[in-house]
């Protein structure tokens, strides 16, 4: 009964719904955070860097829960080589100065950013898919991740507390939020929230559909147009930092996103259900994601990303969407 272009339709409006109802939750849970009195770091690393990644996290969630659980693997897939190549390389291109890394970056999270594509690798190609033991390992090693980076920032918190301690000492009672406020930003939560589910199901529930009246495998249809769509918040994000000229988000946005997907995304479904890695995958997708981290890791060892550099990124993008689509 439902037509091609219906079927076209709903998943266009379902991948809209939500991505653009994750960046409505993202917004309204970082400003709850603060209203609530956490402090702002913990909000960045916690609500901020995670609520890019509701996307693929949803998705992949509503994948497993219709028994389409081969998408998984081939949106973190898409997903990150998406951020690396599309994102940084739009990002490098639209800055109106180079994109300049800051030292800790490369020092801590770009080795552990590199290492969890290997780790992908790794776990994928032994056995062609990923196991509840598996699973949990990289669940275990994002949540190690965290404690390490709430660890490191308590050498700088003290001065910095002190310091707004004292400025803000007289002014607490007439800045605290409101209940009203609260209250709205509790709101916008539920509502998007409730926005984010529907548009994650009736996402997969269309590519589902599309694939089988196409005969295409789900995960081609997963790990090019769902991948492009859940990446947007990343892309908005990033063109944003980056015409600001604040390289650190712009870069430490898709770093951070790409760790994320590895270990989250991947770990919560696969505690659900064994996660199966398919043949293209391996052959030509993950071999790609590990060449284009590469790539990135030796590309920002000077702290900066020209570009040239950028339309380097991009070019390889064109390559991979041409080669999954026969093209090339």
């Amino acid at each position: 009964m439902d037509s091609m272009a219906l079927l076209l339709f709903i998943f266009v409006i379902g991948l809209a719904t939500l991505v653009m109802a994750s960046d409505f939750f993202t917004d309204a849970a970082e400003k709850l955070g603060l209203a609530m009195g956490l402090p702002p770091f913990i909000v960045g690393v916690t609500i901020v860097s995670m609520g890019t990644s509701l996307p693929e996290l949803l998705s992949s969630l509503f994948g497993i829960a219709q028994g389409a659980s081969e998408v998984v693997a081939s949106n973190v897939i898409g997903s990150n080589i998406a951020n690396i190549c599309l994102v940084v390389g739009t990002a490098a291109i639209m800055s109106t100065k180079l994109l300049r890394v800051m030292y800790n970056l490369i020092s801590v999270d770009l080795p552990l950013f590199v290492g969890s594509a290997f780790l992908f690798a790794l776990m994928g190609t032994s056995d062609q898919q990923f196991s509840r033991g598996e699973a949990l390992i990289l669940v275990l090693g994002y949540v190690i991740y965290l404690l390490y980076i709430l660890r490191s920032s308590q050498d700088a918190e003290p001065e910095e507390g002190a310091a707004s301690g004292a400025a803000s000492g007289g002014a607490s009672s007439s800045g605290a939020p409101g209940d009203g406020q609260i209250w709205r930003h509790l709101l916008i939560l539920v509502v998007s929230g409730l926005f984010i589910f529907l548009g994650a199901n009736y996402t997969i529930d269309s590519l589902i559909k599309i694939s089988d009246r196409l005969n295409v495998g789900r995960d081609l249809i997963a790990i090019s147009a769902v991948a492009i769509g859940t990446s947007l918040p990343e892309l908005m994000v990033t063109i944003n930092a980056a015409r600001k000229n604040k390289a650190e988000i712009a870069v430490g946005n898709v770093v951070g996103s790409n760790i994320f997907n590895i270990f989250v995304v991947m770990g919560i479904p696969g505690l659900i259900r064994p996660l199966p890695v398919s043949d293209s995958l391996l052959a030509h997708s993950v071999p790609t994601l590990l060449a284009a981290s590469l790539l990135m890791f030796f590309i920002v060892q000077d702290n900066k990303i020209t570009i040239w550099e950028g339309w380097l990124f991009l070019l390889l993008y064109a390559w991979f969407m041409g080669t999954i689509f026969g093209f090339l």
